[in-house]
């Protein structure tokens, strides 16, 4: 063999003992073991872009298919001898890389020791070959210098399939991050795409500051890998110092940095939010993974503009709904009020309609006993001498009917008042027991003239919480009535008690007691029952009807209870036990 057919490559100083990044993998594909050894010897020490050669042989196409089948697409330079098992068997392994492998970027240097038998043209147009040298033109030089040009074009067409493949994920991805209707699923398909774009196992978080907020004032949106923790909802994480300090970092430096391992992304939006995207790769990022982010992350502002436009528009429809709501709402409070007020005003004119007739009918024989008893007065002033006796007879009978007239008046009043819309009350302790006991006193005259007798079992004292005058009212409403339907010298017990959670006020008296049909009638307006007063004294029907709306506005009730077959009926006022204050 001559000198210049000695295959020899110096390293250069130093490299051989460094470790490589990487390797660059070259198949010689020859049915000559010679070669094989030369070719390894040769290139023993070479190295490009500190990557030395991964040499790997195969001595016939057939085993040669085997091998490219199972490493893939990861042989940067194919040394091919063209007659092997037959005068075309590397043009067939050619084809077959080119067609059924789909591999494009390995780069193929065709060698033959019979350069005749095939035309150089025809075999490079028709197979893909990239260089077609005779085995008598490979001295050390030429295979440096077709090696070197190999793996560089291998290099270059590597970052062109990669850029290709990562404008593709840029344009697939495009639609699908403006789609997002929410910051968090946008930030989870960027973290996605991102990895996707690099081609690298990363891990990472992709943090949020709104409006340009202070240097700390931001929010993890997703987390990746170790990070998914950070963006759980509802479990506050706080980020790691060292984390903290690189996020940090990059809101002030707004650019976009890369490291060996950490690097970080910066987008600005128009909207006036920016957002950082923190990843940890397990490789240093190339030039053309810088470019692709660089491309990718300009186009990113958009799409945040559009989730943060479309969470705008969704919160200013749910603000609005909101309104409509509560406009509703109010216009169907007020709508209720109007129809309140209409019935009230129904009842209003229903019961001035029935007022005006109780006028009619209930005050009509007191004022004719007025007048009548008055005319007579005038005559028996004419005679001579003058009746002082029967003067005095005629002047109690106008007092007696002016009085009944005053009661029934009084009892109308009280009934309207009752009624008023904005009608309220006094809330102030109360001494229940003495009440009763002003009231039973204030009573007794009227007892006394029907020979009755005012029975009393009151406590000294038992404060509650309610209106002095209304209470008042009322009890006076209840000896009234045991007075006029009780018979003449009956008895009537006025009692004050506190059973279980009630306070209860209870008058018994011994009249006739209730019909079946007066149960149904209980505390109605202008209901009367079936007993008749048995003084001749007359009635309105709204005494129990007060009696139960003062009770129910005090968050109590007014009960009847009759004792048949024992004589009379206890009334009652049952109002709730209130804890009271005294000053």
């Amino acid at each position: 063999m001559a000198d210049d057919d000695i295959l020899f490559l110096l390293p250069d100083d130093g490299e051989a003992a460094q470790e490589a990044a990487t390797v660059w993998p070259v198949v010689v594909v020859d049915d000559d073991p010679a070669v094989h050894e030369g070719t390894r010897f040769a290139l023993s020490g070479y190295a490009l872009d500190g990557a030395r050669l991964e040499i790997l042989s195969a001595h016939s196409a057939a085993e040669a298919r085997d091998l490219l089948a199972a490493r893939g697409p990861t042989v940067a330079v194919i040394l091919l001898d063209v007659v092997m098992e037959t005068e075309d068997a590397g043009l067939r392994l050619v084809d077959f890389i080119r067609r059924d492998l789909k591999d494009e970027a390995v780069r193929i240097i065709l060698r033959t020791g019979q350069p005749g038998q095939a035309p150089e043209r025809r075999v490079i147009v028709d197979y893909d070959i990239n260089d077609y040298k005779a085995k008598t033109e490979l001295t050390a030089d030429k295979l440096f210098t077709s090696l070197t040009a190999a793996l560089r074009a291998y290099q270059q067409l590597k970052r062109l399939q990669e850029t290709r493949r990562g404008l593709e994920i840029i344009i697939d991805a495009a639609p699908m991050l403006l789609d997002y209707k929410s910051m968090q699923r946008l930030a989870e398909g960027v973290l996605t795409q991102v990895a996707s774009l690099l081609n690298v196992a990363c891990e990472g978080i992709l943090v949020l500051r709104e409006n340009a907020g202070r240097d700390d004032d931001f929010c993890v949106l997703a987390g990746s890998g170790c990070y998914h923790h950070l963006a759980v909802e509802g479990v506050p994480a706080p980020l790691d110092p060292d984390v903290q300090t690189i996020v940090t970092q990059a809101f002030a430096e707004r650019r976009h940095t890369f490291g060996d391992h950490w690097s970080t992304l910066y987008v600005h939006t128009a909207s006036g939010s920016e957002i950082v995207a923190l990843l940890k790769a397990d490789r240093q990022l190339s030039e053309t993974d810088r470019a692709l982010i660089a491309l990718f992350t300009s186009r990113l502002s958009i799409a945040f503009d559009n989730v943060i436009l479309y969470e705008q528009l969704q919160r200013a429809n749910v603000s609005l709904e909101q309104r409509v709501v509560e406009r509703t709402a109010e216009l169907m409070r007020a709508n209720r009020r109007l129809a309140m007020q209409r019935s009230d005003l129904r009842r209003a004119n229903q019961l001035k309609t029935e007022i005006l007739g109780t006028v009619a009918h209930d005050l009509k024989n007191p004022l004719a006993v007025i007048l009548g008893r008055a005319e007579m007065l005038g005559d028996l002033i004419g005679s001579l001498p003058q009746p002082a006796e029967a003067m005095r007879a005629q002047v109690g009978h106008i007092r007696d009917s002016a009085r009944r007239l005053t009661g029934m008046i009084e009892s109308l009043i009280a009934d309207a008042m009752n009624d008023a819309l904005d009608i309220t009350l006094r809330r102030e302790p109360v001494d229940f027991a003495g009440l009763a006991r002003e009231v039973t006193q204030a009573n007794a005259p009227l007892a006394e003239t029907k020979n009755q007798t005012l029975r009393s079992r009151l406590p000294d004292s038992l404060y509650i919480c309610g209106d002095g005058e209304r209470l008042r009212e009322a009890m006076d409403n209840l000896i009234s009535n045991a007075i006029k339907y009780s018979p003449v010298g009956a008895e009537i017990v006025v009692s004050v008690e506190r059973t279980g959670d009630e306070t209860v006020y209870a008058v018994r008296d011994f009249g006739p007691g209730l019909s079946p049909e007066d149960t149904g009638r209980l505390f109605g307006r202008f209901q009367r029952l079936s007993a008749k007063p048995t003084g001749g004294e007359g009635s309105t029907g709204l005494g129990l009807s007060i009696v139960k709306r003062i009770a129910e506005l005090h968050g109590g009730r007014a009960s009847a209870e009759s004792h048949a077959p024992e004589a009379g009926t206890t009334f009652a006022i049952r109002l709730p036990n209130i804890a009271v204050e005294l000053a």
